[in-house]
């Protein structure tokens, strides 16, 4: 019975994960257009924070906890899942194209978070040390973002000016009807209030679930867990991918990804330093690796094939056959 209810627990955390992730995108996108940031910062910053908001508050909450193999293992579980199941999914159903930047600067910029966070966790532990070094490339990282936004914003100003004179010999389009200011915040919050209450029920029931069944929290934390949080990011990327919004479902699971280690992690770190297991050096191998198939995929011709979204997912069923044997 008690195994019963912590299921049902589970089922009901992840539900408020994933509802109030949408809530919070939905929100969240919404307050970033009505101000023309542009769709590529959208999915970077905004979408890729709030898909991770759910790793953020089970990581954070686990080191609150002390079960720190359920924030480092939700963390690379996620970013794993991220590359190999979600970007896999999106490419089997409709090739993504890949923006320049994203194959030239994010790309390249994931890579050398991933190794960086498996060199600061190669003795053992992510001190706090290790934290304000995490954040420290978190600010640069963002930095760069707002210098990026700034520049596409100019850019797209100028095209709009170029236009502009087409534009009024046409007949007049009708606005488009956007949300009142006061409920895409309202929603923002509600977003953020079920993401950490979800995260709460469904670290305890997970943690719950695992002792019972005499499974590590490392197993748990790399699959069930991992894949609950990362289901935001998996609607996400393959709705803007059929919806031909490639640099959404791109920029969403590598902004994602540098989220989940630069700010869950550093976070996690500087509340109470989290025990790295020597069993999490093989992840955090494997998550750099499912970054280099991703980039190695998309390098030539700026887009992700079917073919390599098969070669991602058959990936991943390689991996979790090793874990679990």
């Amino acid at each position: 019975m008690e195994l019963l209810i912590q299921a049902i627990l589970l089922v009901i955390g992840f539900g408020l994960l994933i509802k109030g992730a949408d809530f919070f995108v939905d929100g969240a996108s919404g307050l970033a257009k009505k101000f023309g940031i542009p769709e590529l910062i959208i999915g970077l910053t905004i979408v890729a924070m709030g898909t991770s908001a759910p790793e953020a508050a089970v990581s954070i909450t686990g080191a609150f906890a002390g079960s720190a193999d359920i924030s480092i293992g939700n963390v690379l579980g996620s970013n794993i899942l991220n590359v190999f199941v979600i970007l896999g999914t999106a490419a089997a159903i409709t090739p993504v194209a890949v923006g320049n930047s994203t194959v030239k600067i994010e790309m390249p910029f994931l890579i050398l978070v991933s190794v960086l966070f498996l060199g600061l966790g190669y003795d053992g532990k992510i001190s706090r040390t290790d934290g304000i070094i995490l954040w420290a490339v978190f600010i640069v990282y963002l930095v760069y973002l707002l210098v990026s936004a700034g520049k596409q914003a100019k850019e797209k100003k100028e095209t709009k000016e170029n236009v502009e004179t087409a534009k009024n010999s046409q007949p007049e389009e009708q606005p488009v009807k956007q949300r009142p200011m006061i409920l895409t915040i309202l929603m923002i919050a509600a977003g953020l209030v079920m993401i950490i209450g979800g995260s709460d029920v469904a670290v305890g029931a997970a943690s719950k679930i695992a002792r019972f069944f005499g499974m590590s929290e490392r197993f748990i934390g790399l699959t069930i867990v991992a894949l609950g949080t990362s289901l935001p990011e998996l609607c996400t990327s393959v709705l803007a991918a059929k919806r031909g919004n490639a640099d959404i479902a791109i920029g969403n699971v590598v902004g994602s990804n540098l989220f989940n280690i630069l700010f869950v992690i550093g976070t996690s770190a500087l509340i109470i330093p989290i025990k790295f297991a020597k069993n999490f050096i093989f992840d955090g191998i494997v998550a750099i690796a499912a970054v280099v198939l991703l980039f190695l995929c998309i390098v030539r011709k700026k887009k992700l094939s079917r073919l390599g979204g098969a070669v991602l997912l058959l990936s991943y069923v390689a991996y979790f056959i090793y874990i679990i044997r």
